[in-house]
């Protein structure tokens, strides 16, 4: 396998080092990434503040905790902007960044427990290899470096990713550890959301009537100026291609979206502006909004792959993709003080999901407030699950098609360069249950990822007034 010059040379480098001040020699392999080493494999993260760079080297399964970090270096660390690392990868020729030191020629600090592994595995720099080092080798490749105890081994933090009896439980917990609220009997109260919105209650009701039709989905989105503009702009965009120029909602209906997906369009909109935007968010992930249209689009496109007998309804498919991430801007309402904090440590932890860097600061997920949200609202259950267990492809309770096509829609995203999670696998077994062809669903997500400046253009149209 062939790697970078500069990686190969380091390697060259740190063994002719070890074979000079020790009997014997130390060879250093290089093998195929395999998620049966990831236990043993450290990254590299690098960070900044007023003193300059340094260069983190920590293992892959642990979370970084930035207050223990700078409270034992006394500094005031941050991650580095994703386009500040970019160039220093593109500087070196590198696909991702090793976890060697004279890589960067930054000052290096090293978590203790590495000095611990039997074997380190890190990554070769070409974004497929991983090079092998012994305890022995890679103690000279970090000679230098300083050792400080800052990372928490995941196995310690305990998201709830599976279990909604817990999550009632572990909100008040975390509203009663960090609000210093008293518990109040309904749990509404205690968060201090806002009441579902007018629209959103119309659209509810509308969906129960089974006599409903265009005309009343109209007049509702009609009585919100600015829900109507959307809509029209909605199905103006060239995404749908749809012949000469749309004038109304009813147009936008008859002719171009569609009774059920205006619907869930305008109830997403409607539930996703009654909180409001954080004014931090973690720098070089996808803005919210943006996340939004890529996974309801996606979403929508994977639902038309599967057979039309098992199905999973495409309005609440595509509601639950626009509503994904709505426990995010729950996170940022409810916990205003403590959610700059989450911020950084997402930016500090990009290797990991965020669910163990809030369940670690603050006890709960965001898939936890905002499922929990849409069940005090009374949205369809279908979408109660769909974001409660989209972080977990082994869910096979009711509704799970739903749940199950948003992590596809995500992953799939992810490896087409859609900064919105995580690089993860997308198990056999769940194409399987979805009933999907694997190839036909990177093709329609690569195709869409091609799309991006249209994507971008309708996530603009939700972001407008």
């Amino acid at each position: 396998m062939a790697i970078p010059t500069t990686v190969h040379d380091l390697i060259d480098r740190y063994q002719n080092t070890y074979s000079q001040t020790n009997q014997g020699a130390e060879t250093a392999d290089i093998v195929v990434r395999s998620p049966e080493v990831l236990d043993q494999t450290v990254i590299s993260v690098l960070m900044h503040d007023v003193l300059g760079r340094v260069q983190i080297i920590m293992p892959y399964n642990a979370l970084l905790d930035v207050d223990k970090l700078n409270s034992q270096t006394s500094r005031n660390l941050q991650a580095l902007s994703p386009d500040d690392v970019e160039s220093i990868r593109v500087r070196h020729s590198l696909v991702d960044l090793p976890a060697l030191p004279d890589i960067t020629g930054l000052p290096c600090i090293v978590d203790q427990s590495v000095l611990n592994m039997e074997q380190i595995f890190v990554a070769a720099g070409d974004g497929e290899s991983l090079v092998r080092f012994s305890s022995d080798l890679f103690a000279t490749v970090i000679e230098k470096a300083k050792v400080e105890s800052f990372a928490v081994p995941l196995h310690l933090i305990k998201a709830n990713l599976c279990d909604p009896s817990e999550d009632v439980a572990q909100i008040h917990e975390a509203i009663q550890k960090f609000t210093y609220l008293r518990i109040k009997q309904r749990l509404e109260d205690t968060l201090e959301l806002p009441p579902l919105p007018q629209t959103a209650q119309r659209i509810i009701h509308l969906r129960a009537d089974p006599e409903a039709g265009i005309n009343e989905l109209s007049d509702v989105v009609e009585m919100d100026p600015s829900l109507s503009a959307q809509v029209v702009s909605w199905a103006s965009s060239s995404f749908y291609a749809a012949p000469g120029k749309v004038k109304s909602v009813h147009d936008a209906i008859i002719r171009v979206l569609g009774f059920e997906l205006v619907m869930n369009l305008s109830m997403g909109l409607a539930l996703g502006k009654t909180l409001a935007q954080p004014k931090d968010e973690p720098e070089g992930l996808t803005p919210y909004w943006h996340q939004a249209v890529w996974m309801a689009t996606a979403c929508g496109a994977l639902v038309n792959l599967i057979p039309r007998d098992s199905r999973p309804e495409f309005g609440l498919t595509y509601l639950a993709g626009l509503l994904h991430n709505l426990g995010y801007l729950v996170l940022a309402h409810v916990f205003p003080p403590h959610f700059t904090l989450i911020c950084r440590y997402v930016e500090a932890n990009r290797h990991l999901d965020n669910a163990f860097v809030e369940h670690y600061l603050i006890g709960i997920t965001r898939e936890q407030v905002g499922s929990k949200l849409m069940q005090i609202w009374n949205i369809p259950e279908e979408v109660v699950m769909a974001l409660r267990h989209q972080k977990n492809p082994e869910f096979r309770g009711g509704n799970a098609k739903y749940s199950s096509l948003l992590f596809v829609a995500r992953a799939l995203l992810v490896k087409n360069g859609i900064a919105i999670g995580v690089n993860e696998d997308v198990p056999a077994e769940l194409y399987e249950f979805l009933e999907l062809e694997q190839e036909r669903a990177e093709e329609v997500i690569a195709d869409l990822a091609a799309a991006r400046d249209e994507i971008l253009r309708m996530a603009g149209m939700m972001e407008s007034p």
